[in-house]
């Protein structure tokens, strides 16, 4: 094995990582209380810039230095984090869930397409595949309540279809902007939830967490609302892009997953044939990968 493929596979586990930490997305939240949308991602993504702050606090690293960041870098990071979840809040509260998420979880299918763009990178029957294995398992998965898409939830459909390209555009294009530390996503954090805060002040009234409430909405600042975007930085600029968007369908049959397991849910053969669909179409896209000569 080369010590570039070898860094490649473990750029991308540790993408994959953030996949895994998004899975306990829906139990956590369930969790942290009847927190209104806009306040928890103030809450949520300003425990994650707290994290950073105390990361760089701790290497001895000059703080506005992280902040010295082009106005594109900025443009892309707050675009992506706080453009993404502005547009998925409006797509759930002007459209059904279902038909909302469904569309939503394009987001996988378009980083695979997005990636044959870059340079460099290859699109093949393999990772197209792969992805649409990964969507019809989506479809599966959560498309049980399926209505059909109705005219009259026009616009929370768009919102829904923008919140999947804003991700993808954001992800992908991370790998253009390879030279930009890590780092970087904690200031995209710390502008996301300054938005957040502006946002829920606008358009919410305050909850106040109770007791282990607030345990659940450190545990997303920490988790899935924190670190997660950080590893995912770090998969989409130094691993297999393709692999990460199909493997990114596991999102919603992890959190199921988990939801069954915490006895949210009922297990069903839905989940174990969107299981066997995501996880053999994470399998097909990431073949160039497992296939390298060792």
């Amino acid at each position: 094995m080369t010590e570039s493929t070898a860094r490649m596979r473990r750029a991308t586990a540790v993408g994959a990582g953030a996949v895994a930490l998004w899975a306990s997305l829906a139990v956590i939240t369930t969790a942290a209380g009847p927190v209104p949308p806009f306040q928890m991602t103030a809450m949520a993504f300003g425990l994650a810039f707290a994290l950073a702050l105390s990361v760089w606090l701790a290497r001895g690293d000059n703080v506005l230095a992280h902040l010295r960041l082009a106005p594109v870098v900025w443009l892309l990071g707050i675009g992506g984090l706080f453009g993404y979840h502005v547009c998925y809040f409006a797509a759930l509260a002007l459209a059904p869930p279902v038909e909302a998420n469904l569309l939503n979880y394009l987001w996988p299918l378009l980083i695979v397409v997005f990636a044959g763009l870059l340079p460099g990178e290859r699109l093949t029957a393999w990772h197209v595949g792969g992805a649409l294995a990964g969507l019809v398992g989506c479809v599966v998965l959560i498309g049980g309540g399926l209505d059909g898409f109705r005219a009259e939830f026009a616009a929370g459909y768009a919102c829904a279809a923008a919140a999947a390209v804003i991700w993808a555009t954001y992800s992908v294009l991370s790998r253009r902007f390879g030279a930009v530390p890590t780092d970087a996503v904690g200031a995209f954090c710390g502008a996301t939830a300054l938005l957040a805060l502006i946002a829920h002040l606008l358009f919410e009234t305050t909850y106040v967490p109770q007791g282990g409430e607030w345990l659940a909405v450190l545990a997303l600042g920490l988790g899935p609302v924190g670190a997660a975007f950080f590893l995912w930085d770090v998969g989409m600029k130094k691993g297999d892009i393709k692999a990460l968007g199909a493997l990114s369908y596991a999102t919603p049959l992890l959190s199921t997953v988990l939801l069954v397991i915490f006895g949210r849910a009922a297990p069903s053969f839905r989940l174990a044939a969107a299981c066997v669909l995501i996880v053999g179409g994470a399998a097909l896209a990431s073949r160039d990968l497992w296939k390298k000569k060792v």
